[in-house]
């Protein structure tokens, strides 16, 4: 594994990680983690799928993980950041990883939040396909049963008076999602209380670029996952209008334990049936499997 910096649009320092196998590389692999999620949770499959043959990259975006501002404790207060900014950032791991096996298939594996942004990258010529996993739109009505109760005290009070207060939102202390710059997290809430999510909240502008993604895409809805639901996976991966959606229920007795839920898909108790199954599907080309 090597650690590396890169540059993306407005001159953000974003860490990367790039994961590369002992033989010959079978295509490339970008990770785009889910909100809040340190690049960090990713290393063991990263690891694990380098070893079959894959060049994997994983990054922080920008004000969060290995990507905080180089400013004493890395404090988020006053800076500025959004959900486009974090498109930018994706967009420049994908032209790093392009670059380096330009002749080999590029894939996304995109996790909950990684599996929205796609749709709002300017470079969707240099990707082969995105494997979804744990993603919805994110609406609030189309959330899983327990978190949809929690709506209104979070959207309403919880992130307006946090962000007011503190200039970003400080997840940490509240044990909720994890630090995010203000912009970030005001614009998610804005996609959140929408039908449409980042298609509704964004316009036109949003809706033309989830249009220009045609590749294949196959997502998996977790039947235990706590945040998400198979309704929420459905609306999101309509906003791929002009893509080859595959979308696939996966339960915790496919996989033989007892629980995957929202994040855990990447844990390394999954590394003896549920990897072996998502890299089979990187291998295919996205293609559903009998077996699956």
């Amino acid at each position: 594994m090597r650690s590396l910096a890169i540059v993306a649009d407005g001159g953000a320092r974003i860490a990367l990680r790039v994961f590369e196998p002992a033989g010959a590389e079978r295509g490339s692999v970008v990770i785009g983690g889910a909100m809040g999620v340190r690049q960090d949770y990713y290393a063991p499959f990263a690891q694990w799928l380098a070893g079959q043959g894959w060049r994997v990259t994983t990054f922080d975006y920008r004000g969060s993980g290995d990507s905080r501002p180089d400013t004493p404790g890395g404090g988020l207060r006053g800076y500025r950041a959004d959900l486009f900014d974090w498109a930018r950032d994706y967009e420049a791991a994908i032209d790093h990883a392009h670059a380096a096996l330009p002749e080999r298939p590029l894939y996304l594996l995109g996790h909950s939040l990684g599996a929205q942004l796609p749709g709002l990258l300017r470079n969707p010529h240099k990707v082969k396909g995105l494997l979804s996993v744990a993603a919805g739109s994110g609406y609030w009505r189309e959330n899983a049963p327990k978190l949809k109760r929690m709506v209104p005290y979070f959207w309403y009070l919880l992130v307006p008076l946090a962000t007011r207060l503190f200039g970003y939102f400080p997840g940490r202390q509240l044990r909720k999602v994890g630090d995010l710059p203000k912009g970030v997290m005001l614009q998610w809430r804005r996609w959140c209380l929408n039908p449409r999510y980042s298609v509704g909240a964004e316009g036109e502008h949003a809706r033309l670029a989830y249009a220009r993604v045609r590749y294949p895409v196959l997502a998996l809805s977790i039947t235990d996952d706590e945040l998400m639901t198979r309704q929420g996976t459905e609306s999101l991966f309509k906003l791929y209008e002009n893509a080859s959606c595959e979308l696939h229920d996966l339960a915790p007795a496919d996989c033989s334990v007892r629980r995957i839920g929202h994040f855990g898909a990447f844990r390394s108790e999954h590394q003896a049936v549920l990897w072996p199954r998502l890299q089979q599907w990187l291998a295919s080309g996205l293609v559903a499997q009998e077996t699956a």
